[in-house]
């Protein structure tokens, strides 16, 4: 369920810790933990440093989406997610390709694990946005388009429980229409004008994703490789804020 109050900009940038070298991610938490909602905690530095790495980004200020996009047989991942809500993170993710008794079972561990209180949103992976429709054909055997694959996902997602998606900025205007406002919407694939596309296919600007109605954007290398990373976010929290003002 949507979180009842409206959340200010900040809340809404997630900034990817998409690095290996821990001091210089705990730096970059002290720098930036006033300017934005959480902080993504994926793979890479999990591996590294494991759970208790979480909690010296909390202990620093920091709510942590933990971006593990669990997707196993359902018995493995619901007692994951029983393990991320007593880590405490604000926000983690699971694949919605492991199917609909993976996703209800990750909801009611988790709900049993937290007593229904301050549980962490639970967000379905829909498609990669690595991925384009060849890929999808070609890699995956998926003949549906992009959009027509993550609305598909998106469904099964909200019958199961689960608090919203991720999806990318081109997806957005449509899980929107169809599944309304109390289903959030998490939004990675973000640069802002001038920025590389690196490895990402659908993307867009920080902008573009609140004025098509992203909740949450998700924001690495533009943040984490400026020369001022603070300065970094504060233009983006900029770009986001006046386009919130155009939606009014």
């Amino acid at each position: 369920m949507k979180e009842e109050l409206i959340m200010d900009t900040k809340e809404r940038l997630i900034v990817a810790l998409d690095l290996a070298e821990r001091e210089r991610v705990l730096g970059l938490v002290s720098q930036l933990h006033d300017c934005c909602g959480m902080f993504k905690v994926g793979l890479e530095p999990f591996c590294n440093y494991g759970p208790a790495f979480v909690k010296e980004i909390q202990e620093a200020g920091g709510r942590v989406f933990l971006d593990l996009k669990f997707h196993d047989i359902p018995r493995t991942v619901a007692q994951a997610g029983r393990a991320a809500a007593r880590l405490g993170v604000a926000m983690f993710n699971v694949h919605i390709a492991g199917g609909r008794e993976m996703l209800r079972a990750v909801v009611e561990e988790v709900e049993d694990e937290t007593g229904g209180k301050r549980m962490p949103l639970i967000i379905g992976v829909t498609v990669l946005t690595s991925l384009g429709a060849e890929e999808l054909f070609n890699d995956l055997g998926i003949e549906r388009q992009p959009l027509d694959q993550v609305l598909f996902w998106a469904e099964i997602a909200k019958e199961c429980g689960l608090s919203g998606v991720v999806a990318s900025p081109r997806e957005i205007a449509a899980i929107r229409e169809r599944f309304g406002e109390d289903f959030l919407i998490v939004t990675p694939g973000i640069r802002p004008a001038g920025s590389s596309a690196g490895d990402q296919k659908r993307i867009s600007t920080p902008g573009e994703a609140i004025n098509a109605g992203a909740d949450y954007i998700v924001v690495g290398r533009p943040i984490l490789q400026a020369v001022d990373s603070r300065e970094a976010a504060r233009r983006i929290l900029r770009e986001m804020e006046e386009s919130r003002d155009e939606r009014k």
